[in-house]
C-alpha cells in the first residue's frame, strides 16, 4: 500500500534541487567553474573536512583529510585539490552512505556495491579487517542481488535491494545493529532475517549504533543499541534481530530518517514522530526528556513530506508540502525544542548551516546555475509567449504553447494539430488550472497541483488516454489522502477507473475506518459506492470485535 509514498519520497530525496554547494567550507577554494559542473555531493568527516562529487560529465572526484583513506584515491594523503576516483567514474552513484569510522559505501544504478575506508570490524564486507584504501566492489552474497540504496552507521553498514531486502548487514555488532540475534560482527553481507524473512522493506536508516526499516505495510522495525529509547520499543534494552514498534500499530510510515540516537518517522498523513534522546531538544517536543515510545511532533498541522536528520549529529529537520523549512535539535550549539520556521528551501541548507559537524545528511543532487539541459530548457520555455506559436485560451485566460512539442508529446495532439491551422484554441470541458496542468506536464513530465485538484486532471488524463499522466495523478492522490478527504478520493478513483488507487484509497479509509467514518464525506457518500465499501471492508476484516 505505502510503496508509492515510499517512492515518492525517495523521488523528494533525490530529485535535483537549487543548491549551493558553496555552502559547505570544504567546497571553498574550488573555481566556479568546477562548482557548476558538479551534480551530486556528498559532504562527511568528523569536521565537514572531506567530500566526494560526481560531475555532469559522471566523473567522481575526492577531496579532504583523507581520513582512513575514506577518500578512496588509494592512499593516505590529504588534498585540498580535488583529486579524481578513476573505478568509479562512469558508474552512475544512486545512493551513498558514510559511518564515522570512517567508512564509505555506494551503490550504483547497476545494482552493485562498492566500500572502502576504516574496516577494523569488518564493515566493508571483505572478510578481512583490512582497511580499504580504493574502492572494492562488494560481491559475497550479492553476486544475484540489486542494490538500491545503502545506509551506514558508526562502524555497521545497511542495504537495500530491488525486491524488499535488507540482504545487506555486516560489520560493528556490540548492540546488535546488524541484526543477526547475536552480537558478534559480521564480516561479509548477510540477509537481515527473522521476522523480516518475508516482508518487503522500502526504506531503511542507521543511527550510530542501531538500524531502522520501513515496510511497505506502514509498518516500521527497528534493532541495536536502544539505551536512549531509540528504537521506540518503549525500554531500553538493546535489540539483536529486528523488532517491530508496537506503538506505530495502524499507523502508515513512509520514510524514517535516525539521528546519532534519535528518530524521526513521517506517515502517510504528513505527521511526524519522534524518539529516542532529547538532551538537545532533538526530538522537537518543547523539553529536552527522552522518549522510549513514538511521540507525534506538533508542526503546526503543515503537512510534512520530507524529515531528516543524521547520525552524526543530534539536527532534526522537516520539509513542509508548501515548501517550508523546519528546524530543531542541537543547531549551531544551541538546543532548539521545538520544531523552528527557517528561511531555508531545502533540509539541506539546515544541516550546511546549523548541523555539528555540518555534513549532508544523504547524497545532494545539484542544479548548475549556468548550464540547462534539453528538459530544463523545455520546462523554460513553457507558457512563454516569446517564441510560441499557439494559445489556448481557457476561462477567459491564455497558456502559450509550441505546436512541435505537442504533436511529439501527446497523441490527441497530433491528430488535432495536423487537421487545423489556427493559432488559437479554446477549451470549455476543463477549467484553467487543469488546462494548465496538462500542457506543463508535456512540457516538464511533472505535476505541481494539491492532491484535490489532482483529480480533475486524472479526469482529463483518462479522458485524453495520457496513461502516464494518469499514473503521476494517481500518486500525488496519494501523498494527499487524509481522513477527512478519503472518501472522496476513493470516490474519484473510482469513477475514472484508477484501479491502483481505489485499492489504496480503500486500505487507508480500513486503516482509519473510525475517523473517516465521521467525516461529512462518508456521510454524504453515494448510496452503491457505500454499499460496496462496507462489503469490501466487512471481507477484509474490518468490523471484527
Amino acid at each position: 500500500t505505502y510503496a508509492v509514498i515510499i517512492c515518492y519520497c525517495s523521488y523528494v530525496l533525490s530529485f535535483n534541487i537549487m543548491l549551493d554547494v558553496g555552502k559547505w567550507p570544504v567546497f571553498a577554494l574550488l573555481p566556479p567553474e568546477e562548482l557548476q559542473l558538479i551534480r551530486q555531493a556528498c559532504v562527511f568527516g568528523s569536521a565537514a573536512n572531506e567530500a566526494i562529487y560526481v560531475t555532469v560529465n559522471d566523473e567522481v572526484f575526492a577531496l579532504g583529510t583523507n581520513c582512513s583513506g575514506c577518500l578512496g584515491l588509494g592512499d593516505l594523503q590529504s588534498t585540498i585539490e580535488p583529486r579524481r576516483i578513476d573505478v568509479l567514474c562512469g558508474k552512475k552513484i544512486v545512493s551513498l552512505s558514510y559511518g564515522t569510522g570512517p567508512h564509505v559505501v555506494i551503490a550504483t544504478a547497476d545494482g552493485e556495491v562498492f566500500a572502502w575506508g576504516h574496516n577494523g570490524y569488518s564493515q566493508l564486507g571483505n572478510g578481512t579487517t583490512n582497511h580499504g584504501l580504493t574502492p572494492a566492489l562488494v560481491s559475497t552474497n550479492l553476486l544475484s542481488k540489486r542494490v538500491t540504496e545503502v545506509a551506514c552507521g558508526s562502524h555497521h553498514t545497511i542495504a537495500l535491494t530491488t525486491d524488499g531486502e535488507v540482504c545487506f548487514r555486516l560489520g560493528y555488532n556490540n548492540s546488535g545493529q546488524v541484526g543477526s540475534g547475536s552480537t558478534a560482527n559480521q564480516p561479509t553481507p548477510r540477509r537481515v532475517s527473522s521476522c523480516l524473512q518475508s516482508k518487503v522493506v522500502v526504506n531503511i536508516a542507521c543511527g550510530q549504533l542501531c538500524s531502522m526499516a520501513v515496510l511497505d505495510n506502514g509498518e516500521i522495525y527497528g534493532w541495536g543499541y536502544n539505551c536512549n529509547g531509540q528504537l521506540g520499543l518503549g525500554n531500553n534494552g538493546n535489540q539483536q534481530t529486528p523488532c517491530r514498534i508496537a506503538a506505530l500499530q495502524g499507523v502508515g510510515i513512509v520514510q524514517v530518517a535516525c539521528g546519532y540516537a534519535h528518530t524521526l518517522a513521517l506517515t502517510d498523513e504528513g505527521l511526524v514522530y519522534a524518539w529516542g534522546a532529547n538532551s538537545y531538544g532533538q526530538l522537537g517536543t518543547g523539553n529536552k526528556s527522552n522518549q522510549a515510545v513514538p511521540t507525534l511532533i506538533n508542526t503546526e498541522k503543515e503537512r510534512i513530506v520530507e524529515v531528516a536528520a543524521c547520525h552524526t549529529s543530534h539536527t532534526s529537520s522537516a520539509k513542509t508540502q508548501s515548501g517550508q523549512v523546519l528546524m530543531w535539535g542541537q543547531c549551531r550549539g544551541q538546543a532548539v525544542a521545538s520544531p523552528h520556521l527557517t528561511h531555508f528551501s531545502t533540509t539541506d541548507d539546515v544541516f550546511a548551516c546549523f548541523a555539528t559537524p555540518a555534513v549532508t545528511w544523504h547524497l545532494l543532487s545539484v542544479d548548475g546555475d549556468d548550464y540547462l539541459t534539453v528538459a530544463q530548457s523545455l520546462k523554460k520555455e513553457f507558457d512563454s509567449p516569446e517564441i510560441s506559436d499557439l494559445k489556448f485560451l481557457v476561462d477567459g485566460k491564455c497558456i502559450h504553447v509550441h505546436k512541435a512539442l505537442l504533436k511529439i508529446r501527446c497523441e490527441h495532439f497530433r491528430a488535432l494539430l495536423n487537421e487545423t491551422d489556427e493559432d488559437a484554441i479554446e477549451i470549455h470541458q476543463f477549467s484553467y488550472l487543469v488546462y494548465r496542468a496538462f500542457l506543463e506536464y508535456l512540457y516538464t513530465d511533472t505535476i505541481s497541483l494539491p492532491p484535490e485538484d489532482a483529480i480533475g486532471l486524472l479526469d482529463l488524463a483518462t479522458f485524453y488516454r495520457e496513461m502516464r499522466l494518469k499514473r503521476l495523478c494517481q500518486e500525488t492522490i496519494k501523498r494527499g489522502i487524509s481522513e477527512e478527504n478519503a472518501i472522496t478520493l476513493l470516490s474519484a478513483a473510482v469513477k475514472y477507473e484508477a484501479r491502483d488507487l481505489e485499492e489504496f484509497c480503500f486500505k487507508f479509509c480500513v486503516n482509519h475506518l473510525t475517523a473517516v467514518t465521521q467525516t461529512q464525506a462518508f456521510a454524504d457518500m453515494d448510496h452503491d459506492l457505500l454499499k460496496n465499501f462496507i462489503s469490501k471492508a466487512s471481507r477484509h476484516g474490518a468490523f471484527k470485535n
